[in-house]
Order: structure tokens, then C-alpha cells, then sequence
């Protein structure tokens, strides 16, 4: 197998017995941290200097230690493993996590095109080239959030998939539900709303024979808690659970997604987005409102009606119904410009 670890990987995992040891969120000691790492506290001070590096933010207290603040939960194979359904353990295959990696969903194709990612489940607590649609970048600080792909093979070619990621949003907010978190709503094509604004995006890529069998990158990243510094990069509003439901395990948001998402990619080709489209409506974040569609070089303003079986979202203009598939269109709120 390719070896894809980088000297910022390799580094993270030098550093984890650290990481662990800090994760509680408590003020340590030096002597403390020295002590149970078995190196001195000039070590441990270079140590804690390169996770500041790495981009993990490590509070200083005067007289006192070094802290996390707010803590952390690393991901966790077995913990992971301990959550999932009957159904879902039976759906999974390979569980790869890395504490550094250029993209989830390039990592996940690239074991599709080698015939083995089918069921396969890519995590990493950060992502140096994380994809986002249209060709952007996804911000995911270290153990941030989820970044999670999954690949799945089709036969039937890329027409049995339309809507996918429309049913892969409702998969998502059904698996929040599942821990409370309020004001969770859908936008057309790819994202989830919490309160407004973007909680988690969606990105679907796919390889193999358009027209036969083919295969497809299920990419998610869901924001728990950014740090301040990680707002600069976003383009858009944000929000992340940390405001709004805190406390979640990240472990067990991982499993719950899997629950979700094995299953429905499982049986999708039986129905396809027709058994998912009651449920996407009730969630749709723009239902009723005057929205804009931008692509490249056109912009369309109407009212937003929702989307038909296909996933096609359908938007009133002067009066009139017209339709619109997903690519390299942008949805949004029409006093948003």
C-alpha cells in the first residue's frame, strides 16, 4: 500500500501521547507532562511548540501549565466501531484514519480505481487539500470536525444517482437528530444549515463507466468546533455544533453518520431520490423564498419550489416553473446578492 504519511504526519504522531495527555482540557504542569512522557521539560516545551506549529492551539498558564482549551476527542477506530448498527457493521469496509492528509476523498478514489474501495471509510483530523464544490477548499483545523468519505460502487451507471447528494444531506441531518441539534435544515444541492448558516457540505465524485458501473466518493465535512483562526477562511456564514449543541462525541457523530449513510447508499439504486424527497422537502432551507442561481456565466432569481423526484431543484421565475440540475451552480438568498 502507497505510503501517504508526510512529516506533518509523521510529527502528529509523535506528538499524539501528548495530544492524549492534554485532552481532558486541564491546566498541566510541565513537570507534570515531562514526567509522564519520560522526557524533560525542555522537551516537552519543544514539543508543545510544535503543535503550535501544526496549527493546535495551546493556551499557556502562568504559574501553572499548558492546557487545551475546551479539550479534545481524537477519533478512534474502536470507538467508532462500537457505535455502528448491525446493519452498517455488515456494510463497512476498510476504516482508514489518519491524523494528516491531503484529501479524505482523493485517498478514497484512488482505492476505488484499484477495485478496493468499495464500503471503504476515510477519516483524518485534518486534511491539507480538503475539497469543497467548485473547486474549493474545505478549512478543517486538527480535530476539528469531521472530514469523512466514503466510496461505493454502482451498477447501473450515473443516472441511478441522481439526487444522491440531496439523500446524503437528509442521511446527515437525520444522524444530528439523533443528538438534539436544533434548527438543522437542507440547501440545495450539497449543504447543511444549522440556524442559517453552513454546518456541513457535501461533495460526490465519481469514476468508472458513466454508462455501467461506476463508483463514487461520498465526501463530508461537518464543523464541531473551529477555532477563531479558521473563520478568515471561510467564505460564507458558518456555524459549527460547539454553538449550538455542545459536547458531542465526535466518535459517536462518526458512527451515527455511518449508520445513516451505509444503509441508504446500500438501497438507493431501488428507488432512487424519490424515497428521499418528502423528507428533503420538510428540511429545505429555502422553501418559499426568493432565491438566485449562479453559474459561471448566468444568473437566474425566483422563487424557490422545492425539487422534483430527480433532485432538480425547481424555481419560479416570472410565473413561470423551471428546473435546474446540480454542477457548477450556487444557491443563494436573493437579498444575499
Amino acid at each position: 500500500m502507497p505510503d501517504y504519511t508526510s512529516p506533518e504526519s509523521n510529527a502528529f504522531t509523535q506528538l499524539r501521547p501528548l495530544l492524549l495527555l492534554l485532552a481532558d482540557g486541564a491546566v498541566h504542569s510541565g513537570e507534570f507532562l515531562g514526567e509522564r512522557l519520560g522526557v524533560s521539560r525542555a522537551a516537552v516545551w519543544k514539543q508543545l511548540q510544535k503543535l503550535e506549529q501544526l496549527g493546535v492551539e495551546v493556551s499557556s498558564v502562568k504559574g501553572r501549565g499548558y492546557q487545551l482549551p475546551g479539550g479534545l476527542e481524537l477519533l478512534d477506530a474502536d470507538a467508532i466501531g462500537l457505535g455502528l448498527s448491525d446493519p452498517a457493521r455488515m456494510l463497512i469496509g476498510d476504516l482508514d484514519l489518519y491524523d494528516l492528509v491531503d484529501s479524505t476523498n482523493a485517498r478514497t478514489l484512488e482505492a476505488l480505481e484499484a477495485g478496493r474501495g468499495h464500503g471503504k471509510v476515510v477519516l483524518a483530523e485534518q486534511q491539507s487539500a480538503g475539497r469543497g464544490r467548485r473547486g474549493r477548499q474545505w478549512t478543517s483545523p486538527f480535530a476539528s470536525g469531521v472530514s469523512l468519505s466514503v466510496g461505493w460502487q454502482f451498477n447501473g451507471g450515473v443516472p441511478l444517482l441522481e439526487g444522491l447528494s440531496l439523500a446524503v444531506g437528509v442521511a446527515l441531518a437525520r444522524a444530528l437528530a439523533q443528538f438534539d441539534v436544533p434548527g438543522v435544515r437542507l440547501k440545495w444541492p450539497n449543504d447543511v444549515w444549522c440556524r442559517g448558516r453552513k454546518l456541513a457540505g457535501v461533495l460526490l465524485e465519481l469514476s468508472g463507466d458513466l454508462t455501467d458501473r461506476c463508483a463514487v466518493v461520498v465526501g463530508i465535512g461537518l464543523n464541531m468546533r473551529l477555532p477563531a483562526s479558521a473563520a478568515e477562511a471561510i467564505g460564507q456564514p458558518w456555524i459549527d455544533l460547539e454553538a449550538v449543541r455542545p459536547g458531542i462525541s465526535r466518535n459517536a457523530l462518526v458512527a451515527a453518520m455511518l449508520n445513516e449513510l451505509l444503509p441508504m447508499l446500500e438501497t438507493y439504486p431501488e428507488s432512487g431520490f424519490a424515497r428521499w424527497r418528502e423528507a428533503w422537502l420538510a428540511l429545505d432551507q429555502f422553501a418559499g423564498a426568493e432565491v438566485c442561481l449562479q453559474s459561471a456565466q448566468q444568473r437566474w432569481c425566483g422563487i424557490a419550489r422545492g425539487v422534483d423526484r430527480s433532485g432538480a431543484l425547481l424555481l419560479e421565475i416570472d410565473g413561470e416553473p423551471r428546473v435546474f440540475h446540480g454542477g457548477e451552480v450556487s444557491l443563494r438568498p436573493a437579498s444575499g446578492g
